[in-house]
Parts: structure tokens; sequence; C-alpha cells
């Protein structure tokens, strides 16, 4: 395959400005689609006239979306031309956002959506790889940083702009919102985009369709059992067991058919490289971390401190901020070449210090006060993981590899987020449960202390007006609240210490680490 010179889509001055507003502008729209709708799942719900399970696909069939074409874009780009496949999905990711919002029944919505992410998930690697490669090569550190912002961003500022979104107008103007900035986007694409000349494209006939049935079969499968496992009890219901063994065997076969075919969707080569292996691993642990910790605060917040949507979302805007602030710092760092694997240890270090700082602020009464140094904390740990994360993985790559193992890197995190959200939500389930059993039986009715806390709640409940009877119902069902408060709150707090630990054991990985340049040409082939 032919490939034009990397240095003539680096841009100067103002096309470069306009190609990082398009390229951060479009992988924040993609992102904060991910998290907006969760906050709108009720209105939905009451104006669909649909199910709990059912509104969950509303999620469920972006996420499936986004990971089957993640991997994908590399592929995709290369037959369509950059510039061309990147305007059609935007074009995509809008037209599939005016029909989410006219949908007029739940499952025109899941279908709608599961298009807008095929229009999206190829956003998020495509402007990864348009905003690198138009920067010098000595400046592709802050490139990653300025990308990264808006990665880091995105999920965050997802939940509060929902709520604000749904308390003030209605739940289709989530998607609304992106109308205008989609059309935006699409012409200034079109307008200032290059795209790297290639080689002769794949005829009909040579398209790896077998791999694209195998890859969204195992994606697909794993991530629906990841979504909803936790709701429909694992592996005690016939379809996850079903699913799981069609993701296994998808897994299976499209291994074997990807590294003997000649022309592969994805090229699985590419992770002979040592540091792609680790840099996708680490990415992993970091989708992790950053969903992880996104989905679990605001949780938290609104199920046990009772805070509103737009209240639990902005809390984390803070975090955001000081992320955001992180990124350049270093970007400029890896320019001055300090090594990727120190920036990564010290960043799963302080994300160790967040979790347990956490887990020691966590009560049924706590503040936003309480949680505002600790989410600073994690602001500051995402800074340092996403960027050299990035660049360790793509180091020691040269030519088209770099393009594949963007892409794997986009994929993991996605995963991982999903990983670390199913795995949170069926863990704090089994930990309140178990910290349940254990506080009632503490509660024994015979002890001292026991006795006096009923008999002044019931008091409390005569003086104003109950009966007798009536006061002491309500005193052990206060009780009752009271314990099943406190076994939530126990169990996040284990959640936490969990996650600590959890990155506090990846640091060693580092020390594995081939350290490859930290100035990479990910222009090479980054298609």
């Amino acid at each position: 395959m032919v490939e034009n010179n990397p240095d003539s889509l680096v841009e100067f001055g103002f096309r470069r400005v306009i190609i990082t507003i398009i390229a951060v502008l479009c992988a924040l729209l993609e992102i904060v689609d991910t998290t907006i709708v969760n906050v709108a799942l009720n209105n939905m719900r009451g104006s669909l006239g649909a199910t709990l399970t059912d509104v969950a696909w509303v999620i469920t069939a972006y996420a499936i979306a986004n990971v089957i074409v993640i991997p994908m874009t590399s592929w995709l780009s290369q037959q369509f031309g950059r510039r061309n496949y990147f305007a059609t999905s935007i074009v995509i990711f809008t037209v599939a956002s005016f029909l989410c919002g006219n949908a007029s029944n739940i499952w025109e919505l899941v279908a709608f959506r599961f298009l807008q992410g095929l229009g999206g998930g190829a956003l998020l690697v495509t402007a990864q790889t348009i905003i690198t490669e138009s920067y010098p090569i000595a400046k592709r550190g802050m490139a990653q940083a300025i990308y990264g912002m808006g990665v880091i961003i995105g999920p965050t500022l997802g939940p509060p702009l929902g709520g604000y979104i749904v308390d003030h107008f209605s739940w289709p103007y989530i998607f609304y919102i992106n109308i205008p900035i989609g059309i935006i986007a699409t012409l200034l694409t079109l307008a200032f985009i290059k795209s790297p000349k290639y080689g002769e494209k794949l005829k009909a006939s040579q398209v790896d369709w077998l791999g694209i049935v195998y890859l969204a079969s195992f994606i697909g499968s794993l991530q629906y059992v990841l979504e909803h496992g936790q709701q429909d009890d694992w592996f005690n219901d016939s379809s996850i067991v079903a699913l799981t063994i069609i993701s296994f065997f998808g897994l299976i076969f499209f291994i074997q058919r990807e590294l003997t075919y000649n022309y592969p969707i994805v090229n699985l080569r590419a992770l002979n490289d040592s540091n792609l292996r680790v840099g996708t691993m680490m990415g992993f642990i970091l989708g992790f971390g950053l969903y992880g910790s996104t989905f679990i605060v605001p949780i938290y917040t609104q199920s046990i401190l009772k805070w509103s949507a737009t209240d639990a979302g902005l809390l984390l805007i803070p975090s955001s901020i000081t992320t955001g602030f992180m990124m350049p710092i270093v970007g400029k760092l890896l320019q001055r070449g300090v090594s990727q694997k120190y920036l990564v240890s010290l960043g799963f270090f302080i994300f160790f210090g967040f979790s347990i700082f956490m887990r020691h602020r966590l009560t049924p009464d706590t503040g936003a006060e309480h949680l505002f140094w600790p989410l600073i904390l994690r602001g500051i740990g995402l800074g340092l993981l996403f960027v050299p994360i990035t660049t360790l993985a793509l180091s020691t790559l040269k030519g088209k590899n770099i393009g594949d193992g963007a892409a794997f890197t986009g994929m993991m995190r996605q995963l991982g987020g999903s990983f670390g959200i199913a795995i949170i939500t069926t863990f704090i389930s089994r930990f309140n449960q178990q910290h349940r059993v254990d506080l009632i039986a503490h509660l024994d009715p015979t002890k001292y202390n026991v006795q006096q806390r009923i008999l002044q709640t019931q008091h409390a409940f005569m003086a104003k007006g109950f009966t007798y009877n009536e006061s002491l119902k309500k005193a052990y069902q206060s009780l009752e609240f009271a314990v099943t408060k406190q076994s939530n709150v126990l169990s996040y707090m284990d959640i936490f210490m969990y996650l600590g630990i959890l990155f506090l054991l990846c640091i060693p990985i580092m020390l594995f680490i081939k350290t490859g340049k930290n100035k990479i040409d990910i222009s090479e082939a980054m298609h």
C-alpha cells in the first residue's frame, strides 16, 4: 500500500486550530452521548411506555455498536478515505440523533441508538488520528493531551448536562443538541481535513465479511452479558449463558480468521509488540477506573445521599477540570523526555490514594465538601494516566500498525469501562447482602442499647401524634431503613478498597515495559 509523506498532513496556524476543535468536539460528542441518557431513562420510560428492562437497551445498543465499530475504523478509513469516512460518521451520528429524538416507541429508539453508536464509535479513533497527524512530531504528546481532554471530560459532562436538559426541557433535546454541532463539524471536516493517499482498495470479494460477523458476535454478545448480567442474575439466566458461549466461540473463530486471512478486518499481528500489549492492558484498567468511578460516584450520591441527578453530575466537574489542567503539563513532560513508565506508575499510585481516600470519606451523611479533594486527586491521576498510556502503547510501532494500535487501545478502554460497571454493580449487590446479614446479626432485641434505640424512636413518633402501636411499627421500620443504608455504605467502601488494590497491583507491571521513543511518529500510518 502506497502512502503519502506524513509531513504533508501537518497543519499550522488557523487550520490546525480548526482541525483541533473539530476532532475534540467530535470525540466529546460521542463520549457525552454514552452517559447523557443515564439521567433521562425514567422520563423515556414514562413517555414511551417502556419497562425498566426495555429502556436499559437504550444504553446497551449504543455501547454494543461502539465496541463493534472501533476495531474496524483503521480498515474502514483505508477503504473509503479518512476525510470521507470521518464526515460520513458525523452525518450518521447526527441523523441518528434526530431520529432518536423523534422515536415514537422504545424499540425505534433502541434501533436509532444502535445506528448512532455505529457513527459515534468511528469518531473516537479517527478524531485521535486526525488531531495527532495535524501536529509536528515534536508536539504529538501535546496533541494526545488535547484529545485526551475530550475523552476524559466527556463521561463526566454527560450526567449534569442531561439532568439540566431533562429538568428544563424534555428528553428528546438530549439528542437534538447534537444536530447543529454535527452539521457544523461535517462542513468543517469537508473544508479543512486532508485524507492520506492509499493504495488500491479491496474488491467486495476480498472483504473480510466472516471476520466482521465473528467480531460482531464476540463483542456484541460480550457487551450484552456485561450490561445485563447483574439484573438477569448472571448464569442462572439462559440468554446470558447462550450469549457467553457465542462470545467465547466468536472470539476463538475471530482470532483464527484474522491470523490466517490475507485481508483481515483487524490486524492482530500488531499485538506482537510488547508495549502495545501492555498499553492495551493498561488502557483496559484506565477504562475500568474512568468509567467505573464516573458510574459509582453519582450512583452513591443519588441512591444513598438522595441528591438530584444534576447535583450528582456537577460534583464531578472539578475533577474533570483538574484532568484538563493536567493534560498539557503531562504533554510537556513527555515532550521533555520523561518516561511514560514513571508517569503511569505515579498515576496508578494517585488513583490508589483516591480510592482509599474515598473509602474513608463515605458515610450516610457525606457532603460535597467531603468528596471534593478525593475527586481532585482522581482528576490528577487520570491526567497522569491517559496520555502516557496511549503514547506508551504506540511508542514502538511503525507504519500501518500504529493505526491498528490506536484502535486496540480505544476498544480496550471502552471494554474496560463495561467490565468495570458490570463488576461494580454485581459486587455492590453481593457485598450489600453480606453486610446486611452481619448487621442484623448484631441487632439483638434483648440488648439494652437496641431496646433504648427502639424506645426513643417510638417516643419520637408518639410525640408527632401516632398511636403506641403505630409508633412501635415505625420505630422498627426506621431501624430497618438505617440497617439498609449502612449496609449500602459499607458496600461502597469495599468497592473503593478493592479498586485501590487493583490500581496498586498495576504498578509492578510497569517494570516489564520496554521504553520506546516518547516522540511518536503516529502519522506514519494511523489510518
